[in-house]
């Protein structure tokens, strides 16, 4: 029953966030300390899991041809490195701190996402200059540091910069996010952890089997459905989560 419960939460997690461009962490990381796991734990359990998710997503996404040389540049060159830097700082964070600022983080995005009714409906490239680049780049190392350590909707901060500053659509910016994110941040965070902290092996199998599987079929939804009905019930998982993690 436990390793059935693994895997439905996995599967709904990543599908929501292959779908929506981030937010896997939103549902299976508190879902792992729901459960019992100390956060650093959770955290570096969660986070090798999620590598599937990208693994799964690039699996659809290739065929897609959508994405910009530019953008996977920049995405690895400036996010991998504070990746790195967050999962070693935050083992270091007392787990009751680490939740209540993932509470927080998480209440913040859910209410930034109320405030925006439209997220890149249209492909419109700005800031392709060299000051334009510079500020892209250190969004990006510091969207890193937070997927290295919080990890609670990282994935959506990056397609939300890479709407709001770059000017992508949101297809697009899904695609960059998942693809590179998903594999190569995750990744990178993923082997910090592992090497850093314990992780909790016995889980990783089924979450790894529901990360894959959620992945493809949220990347195929994001493909042929758009995300307009998903993002109302996105905020609604946001703020209860974030609230019952500061609640405790």
């Amino acid at each position: 029953m436990e390793q059935f419960t693994l895997f439905i939460i996995s599967l709904l997690a990543n599908t929501f966030s292959a779908f929506s461009g981030g937010g896997a962490g939103l549902v299976q990381l508190p879902a792992l300390i729901f459960l019992g796991l100390p956060f650093g734990i959770a955290l570096a359990t969660h986070k090798i899991a999620s590598v599937a998710l990208g693994i799964g997503a690039t699996i659809r996404h290739l065929r897609e041809d959508g994405l910009e040389r530019q953008f996977v540049i920049f995405l690895l060159a400036a996010g991998l490195p504070g990746v790195v830097l967050g999962a070693s700082l935050i083992l270091r964070v007392p787990d009751r701190a680490a939740e209540i600022a993932l509470g927080v983080l998480t209440l913040g995005l859910g209410l930034y996402s109320i405030s925006k009714r439209s997220l890149g409906q249209s492909y419109v490239p700005i800031h392709r200059n060299v000051s334009g680049f510079v500020i892209g780049v250190t969004g990006l190392f510091l969207i890193g540091v937070l997927n290295g350590s919080l990890t609670s909707g990282t994935g959506l901060f990056v397609t939300l910069w890479l709407v709001r500053w770059f000017g992508l659509d949101y297809r697009r910016a899904v695609a960059h996010t998942l693809v590179l994110v998903g594999v190569f941040w995750n990744g990178a965070g993923a082997v910090t952890l592992g090497m850093l902290g314990d992780v909790k092996w016995e889980w990783l199998p089924v979450l790894l089997a529901g990360s894959l599987l959620g992945g493809y079929i949220g990347a195929h939804l994001s493909i042929t459905k758009g995300n307009r009905w998903i993002k109302r019930g996105f905020e609604i998982v946001t703020l209860l989560v974030g609230s019952k993690l500061i609640i405790g």
